[in-house]
């Protein structure tokens, strides 16, 4: 029995001694090259270990551990670019200490891993053409069909198959709209509409942004028709379902101002209605016990699922039926692909409304719309950085030809950038990489775009505002809003204060949001307070140069508190900073308004690009 147990001793020494030589031979840092998107799936906080040198880490399982090094090494290496493509990343490599910090804030450890992959892709793309490789006459075809603005396709379901997919090259952007003509049919007429994401490498399916279960003979919970909404990741797997009808009459949310299940879609006992007003045809598929269903098994339906600022709509036959809010990291520009299955005769399919980037070949007046250069000898009295999202092509364009055009950003005293992030689809990227050369107004961000990380480019701004420019007054903005310029300028001027303002539509007494439906909900962890301390919100605000450059020094001190509401972070980071010393003005600008424009507005929000010309051409 000894013996045996030397034996094994001996043996299972020699395996660690085995498995010691091929983690030596195959660094975790190779392996993240090949394959970025590898993950922690016990607890994506090992990913790095901030104290200390940047040097590999070995939990339980050492393969899926990423080294510091080997992400600033994919972001941040020196590449063979000229010095007009150099000037789009001034901001990101002076971010480079968001490694170091990519925990504060939820998902910035994958969001700064999947930018490693998605710039790697971009500048092998950005080479391979420097060199030659690609062909410029199939470049320039492959061009016209890389972003198109609608996809269509008739008679879509073929003979042999039960599903259809629509590529979606471009993913999707607010006023996006997927339109499903069908008729439910087979032995039960349910039928499952999927958005979908980008597959990870090495993951066998992608995430799913969007669900839409469509069940006429109900399921485990309800024997009555009903629509499941819900998403799917594989590291979350599903989430909570959204029922409608609800399986409680309370839970019936708004998004976008429009019920998540329309009330006439709820149980009403021993009724039955019809779901058409096409004459007199009767129900003969599970309709009892409900007042209105908009889908019937035989019966032809006109559905469109459409892209709102806080979630997606579906409206069929013209009435709205369901709303369904987007969760994290699961947003609508991350959209590649349209997925119907079920028991339904498709007959058609169109997207519409998609992003598409303008081809400078054919814009008029060019140069008029590119960036004034910045230079050394034009000090910037304002810099207002822009938040936009990577496919936001036409919401970018429409502020090029309007309050951009303002005298005091042509003159160069005010200076403008976009703050994007990179985006999970190489075409997107490629897309962006060409308007940041030809428009020189474009910051790309070192991570991928996610709702919760846009502090990240509230810290970007400040950055840019002191460290590349050194602007009297920093300005953040969002890419659907128009602003006033002039009366920015004016009303800065006659504050007279270059120390310690915060200059915005004050907010000084409000409270976290503790329900966690809310979009802005806040748990006791991250905010333990009952109330806010004053802040702006976020349309439009403007700081002085003081506070922006001790955000800056701040962070990179390891001293700034990340918070995921941005406009509120500014509020809390200006108040430590009234704690330790700082005389703060807080100046309320009443005419700046969250929803729509007024008379006398000195920022409008929620403008879409046609609102935005017709705004413009008012005021001229």
């Amino acid at each position: 029995m000894k013996k045996w147990y030397g034996g094994a001793l001996v043996a299972s020494l020699f395996m660690l001694l085995v498995l010691r030589y091929v983690v030596m031979k195959n660094p975790v840092e190779e392996s993240y090259l090949m394959n970025p998107f590898s993950s922690n799936a016990t607890n994506p906080l090992e990913w790095v270990h901030i104290t200390g040198s940047p040097t590999v880490q070995y939990p339980v399982n050492a393969s899926q551990v990423i080294s510091v090094d080997a992400i600033a090494f994919s972001l941040f290496a020196q590449r063979n670019l000229s010095e007009g493509e150099q000037q789009s990343l001034f901001t990101w490599n002076l971010l480079k200490n968001l490694i170091n910090h990519s925990h504060a804030l939820p998902n910035g450890v994958e969001a700064i891993k999947e930018a490693g992959s998605a710039w790697n892709s971009l500048m092998a793309l950005v080479q391979e053409k420097k060199l030659g490789y690609a062909n410029d006459n199939s470049s320039k075809k492959a061009k016209e069909k890389q972003c198109p603005h609608f996809l269509n396709k008739m008679n879509a379901t073929e003979p042999d198959k039960s599903d259809y997919k629509l590529r979606v090259p471009c993913g999707l952007t607010q006023g996006s709209s997927i339109t499903i003509i069908g008729i439910p049919n087979g032995l039960l007429g349910d039928f499952r509409i999927e958005l979908t994401g980008e597959a990870l490498p090495g993951e066998p399916d992608p995430p799913i942004i969007l669900h839409y279960n469509v069940r006429l003979h109900g399921d485990k919970m309800t024997e009555d028709p009903v629509i499941v909404q819900n998403t799917w990741t594989i590291a979350h797997d599903w989430g909570e379902e959204d029922r409608c009808p609800p399986s409680t009459p309370d839970n019936n949310r708004k998004v976008d101002e429009l019920d998540q299940c329309i009330k006439l879609v709820s149980k009403d006992d021993n009724r039955t209605v019809s779901p058409h007003s096409h004459g007199s045809r009767k129900s003969s598929v599970g309709l009892q016990g409900v007042k209105y269903f908009p889908f019937k098994h035989g019966s032809l339906f006109v559905a469109t699922l459409r892209v709102g600022s806080e979630g997606i709509q579906m409206t069929v036959d013209g009435k709205h039926i369901t709303s369904f809010a987007y969760r994290e990291t699961l947003e609508p520009w991350l959209v590649s692909e349209v997925r119907i299955s079920g028991d339904l005769k498709l007959i058609s399919v169109l997207a519409s409304g998609l992003p598409t980037s303008e081809d400078s070949d054919l814009t008029v007046n060019l140069e008029a719309l590119k960036a004034i250069p910045l230079s050394h000898q034009m000090p910037v009295d304002l810099f207002i950085g822009v938040f936009s999202t990577a496919n936001n092509f036409k919401r970018r364009m429409a502020l090029r030809r309007t309050w951009m055009q303002y005298p005091e950003v042509r003159s160069g005293t005010v200076a403008v950038r976009f703050l994007v992030g990179m985006h999970k689809n190489q075409i997107v990227n490629e897309e962006l990489w060409n308007e940041a050369r030809t428009y020189g107004d474009i910051q790309l961000m070192p991570f991928v775009d996610y709702y919760s990380l846009i502090t990240w480019k509230t810290l970007a701004i400040c950055t840019f505002g002191t460290e590349v420019v050194s602007a009297k007054f920093v300005m953040k903005t969002d890419d659907d809003a128009f602003l006033r310029v002039g009366e920015v300028v004016a009303s800065l001027s006659r504050i007279s204060m270059t120390r310690g303002l915060l200059y915005g539509l004050i907010n000084s007494d409000s409270q976290p949001h503790r329900s966690t439906d809310s979009k802005w909900f806040i748990s006791p962890e991250e905010w333990s307070e009952e109330k806010y301390p004053p802040w702006a919100h976020g349309p439009g605000y403007v700081v002085s140069y003081d506070i922006a450059k001790a955000v800056y020094n701040r962070f990179n001190e390891g001293r700034l508190k990340m918070f995921k509401l941005e406009d509120v972070a500014m509020g809390i980071w200006i108040d430590d900073m009234k704690k330790e010393g700082l005389e703060v003005r807080y100046e309320k600008e009443e005419r700046i308004f969250t929803e729509g424009c007024k008379d006398g507005y000195v920022i409008a929000h929620y403008q879409g690009p046609r609102e935005m010309m017709c705004l413009w051409q008012k005021l001229q």
